[in-house]
C-alpha cells in the first residue's frame, strides 16, 4: 500500500491524487477504504469539493446531492451532504436537508469517480452507482466540479 500514502492527504494535489487512485489496485483502495484510514479519505475528499465547484458552470442550479459510500467495515454508509445554492457549494456537517438527489455506490468506486479515474456512466449501467432522484442532474454533476484527469 505504499503508493496510496494518507499521511499527508490534505497536501495531495487533486491531479495527484487521480494519479494515487490509477495506480493502486483494487485491493489495495478496498483495504484502506475498510481501514481506520476510511473517514479521513472522505472527509478529505468531501472538505475539498466545495474548492473543485465551478460556480460559472452552475447557472442556476440549486441542489442538495446526498453521496452514499458504501463498503464501511461495519456494513453501514457513510453519507455526505453537498448544498448547491446562489452559485456556492458548501458542504454540511451532517445530512439534514431533502436531497434533490442521491448517489449511492461502494466506496473503491467512489474514488474512483471523484479521481476521474474511473466512467460514472458504466458504473450507473452496470449498477455500481446507483442514482435516485433528479437524474438530470446526476448526468451534468460531472461538469460542475473541476474534476482531474488521471
Amino acid at each position: 500500500m505504499t503508493d496510496f500514502d494518507l499521511s499527508n492527504l490534505d497536501s495531495v494535489d487533486p491531479k495527484q491524487f487521480a494519479q494515487i487512485v490509477k495506480s493502486t489496485s483494487a485491493d489495495q483502495i478496498k483495504a484502506i477504504m475498510g481501514s481506520e484510514q476510511r473517514g479521513k479519505v472522505l472527509d478529505a475528499i468531501f472538505g475539498r469539493m466545495p474548492t473543485l465547484f465551478r460556480a460559472d458552470r452552475a447557472g442556476s442550479t440549486n441542489a442538495v446531492i446526498h453521496w452514499n459510500v458504501g463498503d464501511r467495515p461495519d456494513g453501514g454508509v457513510d453519507t455526505y451532504e453537498l448544498v448547491i445554492a446562489d452559485g456556492k457549494c458548501t458542504l454540511s456537517p451532517e445530512p439534514a436537508n431533502d436531497p434533490k438527489l442521491t448517489l449511492t455506490m461502494g466506496a473503491a468506486d467512489f474514488l474512483k469517480v471523484v479521481s476521474g479515474t474511473g466512467n460514472p456512466v458504466m458504473m450507473f449501467m452496470t449498477g455500481k452507482l446507483k442514482a435516485k432522484g433528479d437524474l438530470g442532474l446526476a448526468a451534468n454533476i460531472a461538469n460542475l466540479f473541476d474534476i482531474p484527469k488521471a
